[in-house]
């Protein structure tokens, strides 16, 4: 078997998960290789070296792993952003659509100060609703997005189109056709 050379090698795809006509992109195999993570949190921070970033925002619940060990690398503070519920402080609220219905992502209220860099960082932007909702927290905080950076986009399902309109700069490190 030749070397892996690419984040996306690392990437186990899983048909008809959670639903039949899904491939499930599983980064799970991604994290659990040294060498593969390695390779993603080195990518994931590349575009932002020399950049002022005072915080790194991950999402739930990947974005946590992701985030965690770049802010790390960036020697910067680590938000995590929750679904509701899931905080013990002060929080912020923020819903959003899902496919069948809505949800609610939140942040602690002191979380981020204004005028903080913020660099949001998850697994997978799939139709950016998750991401959406969280830059509308940040932003109620006072906090100003650099960007968000992600493993895997499925340009199909709309989010990058979306976080675009919205004036978020992207970065991600595969793509995979269809959803």
């Amino acid at each position: 078997m030749p070397p892996k050379a690419d984040v996306k090698d690392y990437i186990r795809t899983i048909p008809d998960f959670p639903h039949k006509g899904i491939m499930f992109r599983d980064v799970t195999t991604l994290f659990s290789d040294p060498r593969g993570f390695r390779i993603c949190i080195d990518q994931l921070l590349s575009p932002y070296a020399g950049m002022q970033i005072d915080k790194v925002v991950g999402l739930e619940a990947r974005g946590f792993i992701l985030g965690g060990a770049v802010a790390h690398q960036l020697s910067v503070g680590f938000v995590p952003i929750r679904k509701k519920g899931k905080l013990p402080g002060k929080t912020i609220e923020q819903d959003y659509k899902l496919e069948y219905g809505e949800a609610t992502m939140e942040v602690h209220d002191d979380a981020i100060l204004p005028g903080e860099k913020i660099l949001v960082v998850d697994d997978l932007l799939a139709t950016g609703g998750t991401c959406e909702a969280s830059i509308k927290l940040i932003e109620r905080l006072g906090g100003e997005i650099v960007s968000a950076a992600f493993v895997v986009d499925l340009p199909e399902l709309g989010g990058r189109t979306r976080l675009e309109a919205m004036g978020i700069d992207l970065h991600w490190l595969c793509d995979y056709e269809g959803a």
